[in-house]
């Protein structure tokens, strides 16, 4: 199961509690009115409040609306590791219950869950024959693959993505699809997690009840007081009855909440605009040539008088002319065909393995049809990014990114630029799913001056390409003179009073 990156927050050891649901999101295209509808515009949706869940449901996924803050600082690298927690405990002494209770209570949706069940070694086929008889012993240290679960920690820790087994325990085998900050020890009677362990193995497990006790007596208890119980006096924490000792955990919440207030990074956006002032603009970055064409449609785009219709018709243009110009940069090499007439032609044909798009919603989206035109059977990903209106920092709410896209040329993709702070968050999302940053291009039609720095700043090797770069960003993160707010004005919607023209401070899904 490949999981989503694992950004510095808390790990508690399996699923995610920020997850989407589905795999296709429905395409904007289809969403829109029609072009010179009479009709009135449609509203803006904002982050909500904290009286609201932080849910957005549709038909195909969640989302959440409490999105991650930046994990990295203004240089693009993690500052602080993510903080990590171990429940330890006997068998069925409810350690998934406890930690569940702990995620809930932290009311934080970047949490992870992780469970060693996911990380048993894949059995012999002489031991999944012991196994079917309840003689094999999977409470001993030995049935877990350490060396996975070490690695898989160390980079959670780091804020990258991981890939956690999902173990069958009908076929004993995984299906195809210290580093702790704080130990807590689960301390429940044994009669308790007897109980349970029957309820659980025998309705979820297919067992039968003779098999498990047999197994409880042979492995599970032994186990237990040879391996289990003598932890707990290394643990920071023991948490007798748990979770019914809700004391315990509200004190645990506590602490937590703490070490990830300290862990937090606060981003200036002020001293982010001025750090690059009268810098040359960086050698990475590759503007399309300002042909009296271009800069026509930039004209018409610009123009605040331009109607709807027109300002698709000439933006979609310059989309297929920036992902033409984009392409050139991709690695060529040489190869040789042969033509009709039998004759050899030395030509050139890409030298890398395959193109991703990922779009930063929403925005970024109506770029995929220009890239879906040029490239054929281009894979797609898609990043929702919104600004929290109280920190002025960009929060990530929505992932789907094609697998094993580290193997991938990844043309990321949003229509304007004024910060930076989108692209950039975007930029290491795709780095901590192992995408080399010289093999990220960013795309735009339109960049501040203030952007460009900031991403080139944090990630050197990262290609920028664009249409035009104007100057400067107004005290409200504006591009000046600039294009206004794409999405508005593409979609058809009403524009937040004094918001910024770049998706990425709109706070808009």
């Amino acid at each position: 199961m490949s999981s989503p990156p694992a950004y510095p927050g808390i790990r508690i050891s399996g699923c995610w509690a920020l997850r989407a649901e589905g795999s296709n999101a429905e395409s904007l295209d289809r969403l829109l009115p029609p072009v010179g509808a009479g009709r009135s515009p449609r509203k803006r949706t904002t982050s909500q409040c904290k009286s609201e869940p932080p849910l957005l449901r549709t038909s195909k996924r969640t989302i959440y609306t409490a999105g991650r803050p930046p994990w990295y600082n203004e240089h693009g690298t993690q500052s602080k590791e993510a903080f990590a927690i171990g429940l330890g405990g006997g068998s069925a002494s409810g350690k998934t219950t406890v930690a569940r209770m702990i995620i809930e209570a932290l009311d934080v949706p970047w949490v992870v869950l992780l469970s060693m069940d996911s990380f048993y070694k894949v059995l012999t086929k002489q031991q999944q024959e012991q196994a079917a008889h309840n003689n094999f012993n999977f409470d001993h240290p030995d049935a877990f693959d350490f060396d996975l679960i070490v690695s898989t920690l160390k980079k959670l820790k780091q804020g990258k993505s991981v890939k956690v087994p999902i173990y069958d325990f009908t076929t004993h085998s995984r299906k195809k699809d210290w580093l702790l900050d704080m130990k807590i020890f689960v301390d429940t009677d044994s009669d308790i997690r007897l109980v349970r362990r029957l309820r659980r193995d025998i309705s979820e497990r297919g067992r039968d009840i003779e098999g498990v006790i047999k197994q409880y007596n042979k492995f599970v208890k032994p186990a237990f007081d040879q391996y289990i119980q003598p932890t707990m006096r290394v643990a920071d924490i023991v948490v007798p009855r748990g979770s019914g000792n809700t004391v315990a955990i509200d004190l645990i919440v506590q602490h937590v909440h703490s070490q990830l207030e300290e862990r937090k990074l606060r981003w200036d956006m002020a001293a982010l605009a001025s750090a690059h002032q009268c810098h040359p603009l960086p050698r990475t970055l590759s503007v399309l040539k300002s042909t009296p064409q271009v800069r026509g449609m930039h004209t018409i785009i610009r123009d605040k008088e331009t109607s709807r219709d027109e300002f698709i018709f000439y933006s979609k243009r310059l989309m297929r002319l920036l992902i033409e110009h984009a392409l050139s940069f991709l690695p060529f090499q040489d190869c040789v065909v042969q033509t009709p007439q039998g004759q050899d032609y030395a030509g050139k044909c890409y030298g890398g393995k395959q193109i991703t798009g990922v779009s930063i919603l929403r925005a970024g989206e109506t770029m995929e049809p220009a890239l879906r035109a040029v490239c054929k059977d281009v894979r797609i990903g898609t990043i929702l990014i919104q600004t929290n209106q109280l920190t002025g920092e960009p929060e990530l709410h929505y992932l789907r990114l094609p697998k094993d896209i580290s193997d991938d040329h990844v043309i990321l993709m949003d229509c304007t630029v004024s910060t930076g702070a989108a692209a950039m968050m975007a930029v290491r999302v795709l780095l901590d799913h192992d995408v080399p940053e010289d093999k990220i291009f960013l795309l735009s039609l339109l960049m501040a001056e203030m952007g460009v720095h900031s991403v080139a700043y944090a990630f050197p090797r990262v290609r920028i390409i664009t249409t035009a770069v104007d100057k400067r960003v107004n005290d409200l993160f504006r591009i000046i003179p600039g294009i206004g707010n794409f999405g508005d004005r593409y979609f058809g919607t009403d524009a937040v009073p004094d918001g910024s023209d770049e998706e990425e401070v709109a706070s808009t899904s």
